[in-house]
């Protein structure tokens, strides 16, 4: 599966599943680790936990054989790897205080910075 078509299943199921402060990260000649790197935050441990699960179920559904995790059973920060794109998924606090996006010279998203203010 092409990249591009991976990171559409990404970014519809992130969507319905209400994940928040989507930011996309196009990696290509930037870095051999991926295309794309995807951050995304999640309310709660539990919605972080689901928004993560339903991702994975989709992937697999769509065919992908080589999708592996991390970080699930804490509920801080699951890290989805498949291949070509890599996807964080963090509660809010967590997401600010490794800014992702200040690594790769992007802005983390406003409303990553405002989920944690109202926290």
């Amino acid at each position: 599966m092409s990249s591009e078509a991976l990171l559409e299943i990404v970014e519809t199921s992130l969507d319905d599943d209400k994940a928040q402060a989507v930011t996309v990260i196009n990696l290509s000649g930037k870095s051999s680790i991926a295309d794309y790197m995807v951050i995304a935050s999640g309310t709660s441990t539990r919605q972080v936990a689901a928004i993560s699960d339903h991702l994975v179920e989709k992937l697999k559904a769509a065919g992908e054989k080589h999708v592996s995790t991390d970080g699930k059973s804490q509920g801080d920060w699951v890290l989805i790897d498949v291949g070509d794109v890599i996807v964080h998924v963090f509660r809010p606090e967590v997401r600010e205080f490794y800014n992702l996006e200040k690594m790769w010279g992007v802005d983390m998203p406003e409303t990553a910075n405002a989920l944690h203010a109202d926290a």
